[in-house]
């Protein structure tokens, strides 16, 4: 039975039929080490001879030539080749955090608990975006945010201050009157 050849041009070396091995040598026995009552040559597999008169081959190729074996400059058809070894990219170090910054937003934060700490937050927001800009560190997005979020909390924390004053001076008028509304 033969087998119908596959699509693509390639032969299955595995198929009935078909060798799975080049051609074996006569010179080699079975074994694989030459016969040593027959001669062997120093190359089998060189090239034919150069001719006695050419001058002997070069290591290198000229300059301005390509080497043996390599297509001619100009060739559009040559094969591409690989590309040149990458080398490893090593990204620049990433510039430091302002601490004051990393403080700064902290502290507003927990101003959000403390109210206390809001106003301390915002403050040092400012001075480390003005260390930022003098030393090019990172950290002017959180210096900001500090600086908004505290004042923010400021602001609210005067507010309810204001509101709490009022509310205890109209607590106390209404009882130095008796229960009647307060006159200023």
């Amino acid at each position: 039975m033969s087998y119908p050849p596959p699509s693509g041009g390639w032969h299955d070396p595995y198929a009935p039929g078909q060798q799975s091995s080049p051609p074996a040598d006569p010179t080699m026995p079975m074994g694989g080490s030459p016969i040593p009552s027959q001669p062997t040559s120093a190359d089998p597999y060189a090239g034919a001879q150069p001719p006695p008169n050419a001058p002997p081959a070069a290591p290198y190729a000229d300059p301005g030539y390509p080497p043996p074996g390599y297509p001619p400059a100009g060739d559009p058809y040559a094969a591409a080749g690989y590309p040149p070894p990458a080398y490893p990219a090593y990204a620049p170090a990433a510039a430091k955090t302002n601490t004051m910054a990393i403080v700064a937003l902290v502290l507003a934060l927990v101003g959000f608990a403390s109210c206390i700490t809001a106003p301390i937050g915002a403050i040092l927001g400012h001075v480390a975006r003005k260390q930022i800009r003098e030393t090019g560190e990172q950290g002017e997005g959180m210096a900001k945010a500090a600086i908004i979020v505290g004042w923010i909390l400021t602001g609210l924390m005067v507010l309810l201050i204001a509101v709490y004053v009022v509310v205890i001076i109209f607590a106390i008028a209404s009882t130095d009157t008796g229960g009647s509304t307060p006159t200023f």
